[in-house]
């Protein structure tokens, strides 16, 4: 897991990986099957319309970005779905759903201007108080 840096955004390399595996829909197809159990390439291959080595590649794709294992078994390749790789991009998915930095200091200035108006409206009032109090002592003097 490495980070680069481009164009001034910090960009995850599994991120990429997994979005570009899940952009095509034959992969995403590929994910739904192995959801529901593990199937050989023979077994996936069949499924599509498109030639074998197509769904291989497209199998090949989804390994390296760490969406499906493999187990060899004689001549057959079994795969199962791992959900793992997803991770990083939920959590890259989750960070932009986050409130910003911005949304965060608003949020800070907003409790500030809070405090000091109470602490305005409290000093207000303790003066008006006293006020009313020298106000009775005069009257009653």
């Amino acid at each position: 897991m490495r980070w680069t840096t481009r164009n001034d955004t910090v960009t995850y390399l599994a991120v990429d990986a997994v979005a570009q595996a899940l952009a095509d829909p034959i992969r995403r197809e590929i994910l739904v099957m192995l959801r529901e159990a593990p199937r050989t390439a023979g077994a996936i291959a069949e499924t599509f319309t498109v030639s074998r080595p197509a769904v291989s590649r497209h199998l090949r794709v989804l390994r390296e970005a760490g969406l499906v294992r493999d187990t060899v078994s004689g001549r057959e390749r079994e795969y199962v779905l791992a959900l793992e790789a997803l991770a990083p991009l939920e959590a890259f998915l989750a960070q932009l759903r986050g409130p910003s930095v911005w949304s965060r200091r608003l949020d800070a200035l907003e409790t500030e201007v809070h405090r000091v108006r109470r602490g305005r409206n409290a000093r207000e009032q303790a003066t008006e108080a006293k006020s009313r109090t020298k106000t009775t002592k005069r009257k009653t003097a």
